[in-house]
């Protein structure tokens, strides 16, 4: 064979084998698709049951999702070394991947069924308890760090492919993990439950397995890498892996900048931040796709590593400071067309979180996501592929895991937002000078004007825009959204908390918004439903109640109308944030509930604290944000319910918030059939036309009315209720609706909201006049109270009262439809029956209390 038929057959074998490893790299893609999204639906479902274990406590859920974060990145390092030592890479990955399947199933169900003995062992070995959470929680994530090495390792890339194929990898692993985030939420916890959700991800960690058995590869050994020696990466590899691993750091760090300052833009519904989730993902993927188009192309990829990182960290300066009112302008324009389009209120919705992360978070990870086949470049060796992309992976991982913690438990409670992304931003374009500098030493030949000038540009840039933009920025932009004065706002890493000035004369108040979502205030209606919450079920009693716990503080008005009552000796409040103690004294009505030395606050996870402390109350009482909020409904699951009546004393009560405006009918009626599944007795009273309260007792709640009677007559309990409209014993029992018999005919076969089934938490959103629909059903369940010891003329008292409640909501419902004639009939019947009540003047504009 002539020389020129022998170099063509050599370039024939080498376009041949180039081709197969195209084809072995867009099939590794295929299954790196599916165990991403896999893996994001565990991380959504494992987030959502931690917080059933640990709370939602900002720290402890971040110390409890820290140890996914870990496992990934440790199973990346340790499993990218075992890689190279394996002759048949892609059976290890088929064995990797059925590892996640049984870990995954396994880690869910111990999820589910561990939180006693957690906290039972917390409270006598939390280093143990801890350690034993971190193990179940680290285990599969372990292995699903290592997936992405050996698949790398099993492709084969020569030297100038490996940055090109395994950014492909990358971007096709994140590309599945958008799916797996939006699918989790939107479908598959909807449609399934959690354990139905754990075994569905399973399936899919089974169906990579099975493909990466069926690739043509798996039936031919790859040869093991040689062994190697000294530094990873072709020059400056270990260089590179450290500012990675920073670089990791300074981007985990935005996305805590990132989740509070978007807020007042979303909502808190679950849909928003999984869409403010696929974004990011999106920017990492679609960056890291089309960067793999040139990545091997770079004359010096210090310079273009440099490049990426500063600018990220410009850009994500940058959009935090152009953040306005025109965001919201855009929202409402893209939620109308896209509504228009489908019908759908939850896609016109989506859409409109999808316009602020776009703006946010999407150019900044664009930018985040291509510096990964970059980083790549810059690392990884052929012999030792699998070593330096889990090396890469892995420390950027755990670097990220050191970035969330400082960021979030220093600099943003020291700086606030607005410096701490100005001081990531500065500390990425330092990390971007520091690599600029280390392509000029490594690539001297390449040394090029024009990327100094780039970061220069950059750099002072990062500077101006961190001494341009006020810290005030976003507490200020809050209220010029929501059209009140700003008192007070705090950032911190559990959430922005403000309180801003509302109303106009007589009916002015102040609000508290945590999140950028009104959660309470202070102005009429508000005291009216948080007096009657604390106050109804101690009157009630059966006994003399000694002790009371209120899960959430909020205003501090429930928590301050206990305080009213004489026979309390204990009293407890479980809240979640600092914040809302220090802004507690913002509000009136509460008694200075938060500075008094009788109220014993424990700034923790209300579930959690049941689940800590066996100590037991005469009545626990609840006054959560909405029930469609994320996280909330832990606290309206029957397995909660049954939690607390485990904690209540001998004919305790507990009382739960049942608010009619924010969700639909379906969706209260499975509120109503959950505290009906955990409590025998239970009863309805409407505490302000848009609020009812729960109440349910292990034992029959009798009305003893001479009981009552002498309960209210108490002076500082009657001026607490006589300053919201309920002047008198008769006036607070017409606030009775309905008894269990009643209940039962709302609930009807509704499925009840479980730790399994949280559906309220996944429901469509409020359709235009539910609200008016739902009251009236719920007022048409109206039975007489069944008042024992009562004569004729208190039982007529009481009919009274309530014709008169009913009317003022009559005249309520008619406003809201527009009825003017009908508002206007039936306001005047109450005004002249109880013209100087403050709670129906709130309404009509005659006084603030």
């Amino acid at each position: 064979m002539s020389h020129r038929s022998r170099a063509r057959l050599s370039a024939k074998r080498e376009e041949d084998a180039t081709k197969a490893r195209a084809r072995a790299t867009a099939l590794a893609s295929g299954l790196l698709f599916v165990s991403g999204a896999a893996a994001l639906v565990y991380q959504v479902l494992w987030a959502k049951q931690l917080s059933l274990v640990v709370g939602v406590d900002i720290h402890a859920i971040t110390i409890a999702v820290s140890a996914f974060f870990a496992g990934l990145g440790f199973g990346g390092v340790v499993i990218g070394r075992l890689a190279d030592a394996v002759g048949r890479p892609l059976r290890f990955y088929a064995g990797l991947e059925l590892g996640i399947a049984v870990a995954g199933i396994a880690a869910t169900w111990l999820l589910a069924h561990i939180a006693p003995l957690f906290a039972t062992l917390e409270a006598q070995q939390p280093a143990l308890a801890w350690l034993m959470l971190f193990a179940i929680v680290a285990t599969p994530p372990f292995l699903m760090g290592g997936t992405l090495p050996v698949l790398a390792r099993a492709i084969a890339p020569r030297g100038s492919e490996i940055a090109t194929a395994t950014g492909r990898l990358y971007a096709a692993n994140t590309a599945g993990a958008i799916v797996g985030a939006l699918g989790a939420t939107f479908l598959i916890i909807p449609g399934v439950g959690v354990q139905g959700t754990a075994l569905v991800a399973a399936l899919a960690n089974v169906a990579a397995a099975v493909g990466g058995l069926t690739l043509r590869q798996s039936r031919e050994q790859v040869p093991k890498a040689p062994d190697a020696t000294g530094t990873v990466g072709h020059s400056g590899g270990r260089l590179a892996l450290i500012l990675y691993a920073v670089a990791g750091g300074i981007a985990l760090g935005y996305e805590v900048v990132w989740s509070q300052a978007i807020v007042q833009f979303l909502s808190t519904r679950v849909f928003a931040f999984s869409i403010v989730l696929a974004t990011y993902l999106v920017g990492l993927a679609l960056g890291a796709f089309v960067c793999t188009r040139f990545v091997d192309r770079l004359r010096n990829p210090w310079n273009a590593f440099a490049v990426l990182i500063a600018g990220a960290g410009l850009v994500g300066l940058g959009t935090i400071s152009a953040l306005g009112s025109w965001v919201a302008v855009a929202q409402t324009a893209l939620e109308a067309i896209v509504f228009n389009w489908t019908g759908s209120e939850l896609a016109g919705m989506s859409a409109r979180f999808a316009v602020a992360a776009a703006w946010v978070v999407l150019p900044p990870t664009l930018l985040l996501g291509a510096a990964f086949p970059v980083a790549i470049r810059l690392v990884a060796q052929e012999s030792r592929v699998g070593r330096d992309v889990g090396a890469a992976i892995g420390l950027n991982t755990i670097g990220g895991l050191v970035g969330v913690a400082v960021a979030g438990l220093v600099l943003v409670p020291g700086l606030g937002l607005i410096k701490t992304m100005a001081a990531l931003a500065l500390a990425a374009a330092a990390l971007g000078l520091v690599a600029l500098v280390a392509g000029q030493r490594r690539f001297p030949a390449t040394v090029r004007r024009r990327p100094a000038i780039v970061m220069a540009v950059i750099v002072m840039a990062t500077v101006a825009l961190s001494v341009m933009t006020p810290s005030s920025r976003l507490g200020d932009l809050l209220a010029q959204s929501r059209r009140g004065a700003l008192v007070t706002y705090d950032e911190s890493w559990g959430g922005t908390v403000a309180v801003l000035e509302q109303g106009r004369g007589e009916q002015h108040f102040r609000r508290l918004y945590i999140q950028g979502v009104s959660n309470s205030g202070d102005a009429m209606p508000s005291l009216r439903y948080m007096r009657l919450q604390a106050l109804l079920p101690l009157i009630l009693h059966v006994g003399e109640p000694r002790s009371a716990l209120v899960i959430g503080l909020g205003t501090g008005i429930t928590a301050g109308a206990l305080l009213r009552f004489p026979s309390l000796e204990k009293t407890v409040v479980a809240e979640l944030l600092p914040a809302v103690l220090k802004a507690a004294p913002d509000f009136v009505g509460n008694y200075g509930a938060a500075i008094d030395p009788r109220l014993d606050i424990r700034l923790r996870d209300g579930r959690r604290e049941l689940l800590a402390s066996a100590t037991q109350y005469d009545v626990i009482t609840l006054e959560p944000p909405p029930p469609a909020a994320a996280g909330v409904v832990n606290l309206y699951s029957t397995d909660f319910y049954r939690l607390a009546r485990a904690r209540l004393r001998p004919q305790g009560l507990m009382a739960q918030w049942l608010p009619l405006g924010t969700q639909n009918d379906e969706d209260t009626r499975s509120l109503v059939r959950s505290f009906l599944d955990a409590f025998p007795h239970a009863s309805l009273w409407t505490t302000d036309i848009h609020e009812m309260l729960l109440i349910g007792s292990d034992a029959p709640v009798p009305l003893d009315v001479p009981s009552i009677i002498r309960r209210f007559d108490q002076p500082q309990v009657a001026h607490a209720l006589k300053e919201v409209g309920i002047a008198s014993p008769a006036a607070l029992l017409a606030t009775w609706v309905t008894d269990r018999a009643g209940l039962e005919r709302y609930a009807g076969d509704a499925p009840a909201v479980t730790d399994d089934d949280p559906r309220i938490e996944y429901s469509s959103w409020v359709r235009p006049g539910e609200f008016a629909r739902v009251l009236p059903q719920l007022l048409a369940l109206y039975t007489p109270p069944p008042l024992e010891g009562a004569d004729a003329a208190f039982r007529a008292a009481v009919a009274v009262e309530n014709e008169r409640l009913l009317a003022f909501y009559a005249a309520a419902l008619s406003a809201q439809a527009g009825e003017r004639e009908s508002w206007a009939r039936n306001i005047a019947r109450v005004m002249r029956e109880d013209g100087q009540n403050p709670y129906y003047l709130w309404f009509v504009g005659g006084a603030r209390q």
